[in-house]
């Protein structure tokens, strides 16, 4: 069995992540390629994007929004996505034993909820037009006045598939947006009829094609999924194996790209929750394990990365005074003159995709 080194595991998930060239691909396209995006917060999935794509614009992500061929809801590690209209059925099918055991795991607060009467008085309440969630609560509080306010979100929030509706803000999403059907939203669309096969196989296939190659704990990491190594041992005749250099097996599709190890890869900047570095359970095929804790806070907020010859080399943040927009680089370690030089071309086009309006734009690099 061939062993994959951690450099050529690296450069096989940037291509298959779009990130060794930005690629002329339409949102909808590359949204599938990367297995859907994390969508905690409605800026980053432009961001991720912006540095994927060759020319995207901020109103083709609006677009594929308003058109409902791509759609943020809950999916994967129950947290929000964006996916393809096309995906969302099925992958919404393969981590429901997620989003279930969420809800399970706010035991306290869901204590002596009746999900089979709470359910369909939601899904009425819905369908009778899209609300967020401080409405939507309200509502159910009135239908269900014993209950946590809290405790009657949460559990429609996990337990009935719905989606975000867009609007015209800048990022597409309000703070506070409205929540509708799935089933209601994508209606006209490809969204409803689920995967064809095994929807956790199929989740699988989808994510090592964005991922691999990639381990039974990858996978369960990325997805939220338990039982994955069975599913992996099932899936063995459509797939191939590796090992990497801790001698674990790895788990590929036959056609996936698996670049050598010296193809040169460009500075990029990753948005906060981006899933690159979210994705696996052994992460230094893409930074060095000490710097982990770096990136993914106490309070599981993970940090916008920039990456430097394919690796997570600091984090950055932006931000804008007086129209002078300022993006901070915090390196772990000294970074090299060429390395500060491609960073900096890199980090102003990324500001002047941020902040349009901004009149001066400078790039300030800081060692932690």
């Amino acid at each position: 069995m061939e062993t994959l080194t951690a450099r050529r595991l690296n450069r096989a998930t940037l291509a298959r992540q779009m990130l060794l060239a930005r690629e002329k691909a339409d949102v909808v396209t590359a949204v599938e390629r990367l297995g859907g995006m994390q969508a905690q917060e409605a800026r980053h999935p432009f961001t991720g994007l912006w540095t994927r794509i060759e020319g995207f614009r901020r109103e083709d992500l609006h677009r594929a929004l308003h058109e409902r061929s791509v759609v943020r809801g809950m999916m994967m590690r129950a947290t929000l996505h964006l996916v393809s209209a096309a995906d969302y059925a099925g992958f919404h099918a393969a981590v429901d034993p997620v989003l279930a055991a969420a809800l399970n795991g706010r035991g306290q607060l869901t204590a002596g909820l009746d999900l089979e009467a709470l359910l369909p008085v939601a899904r009425t309440i819905l369908a009778d037009g899209p609300r967020d969630f401080t409405a939507l609560r309200a509502l159910l509080q009135e239908e269900f006045p014993e209950a946590n306010d809290r405790a009657l979100g949460y559990a429609v929030r996990t337990r009935l598939p719905l989606v975000m509706v867009p609007t015209q803000d800048r990022w597409a999403f309000p703070p506070s947006a409205d929540f509708t059907l799935a089933e209601t939203w994508l209606e006209e669309k490809d969204g409803g009829k689920g995967a064809s096969g095994d929807p956790a196989e199929e989740l699988v296939l989808r994510y090592l094609a964005a991922f691999g190659p990639a381990t039974a704990a990858d996978a369960q990491t990325w997805s939220g999924l338990k039982g994955l190594r069975a599913v992996l041992d099932g899936l063995r005749p459509k797939l191939v194996t590796f090992r990497d250099e801790k001698g674990r097996e790895l788990f590929d599709l036959p056609e996936a790209p698996r670049p050598e190890e010296d193809v040169p890869a460009p500075a990029r900047f990753l948005p906060d929750f981006d899933n690159l570095v979210l994705a696996h359970a052994d992460r230094t095929r893409l930074m060095a394990e000490e710097y982990r804790p770096r990136v993914t806070t106490k309070n599981l907020r993970v940090r916008a990365t920039f990456l430097w010859d394919g690796l997570v080399r600091g984090t950055w943040q932006a931000e804008t005074k007086r129209k002078t927009a300022v993006l901070i680089l915090t390196a772990f370690e000294p970074l090299p003159e060429d390395a500060i030089a491609a960073l900096t071309t890199e980090g102003e086009e990324l500001l002047r995709f941020l902040e349009p309006d901004a009149t001066a734009y400078e790039v300030r690099v800081e060692d932690s």
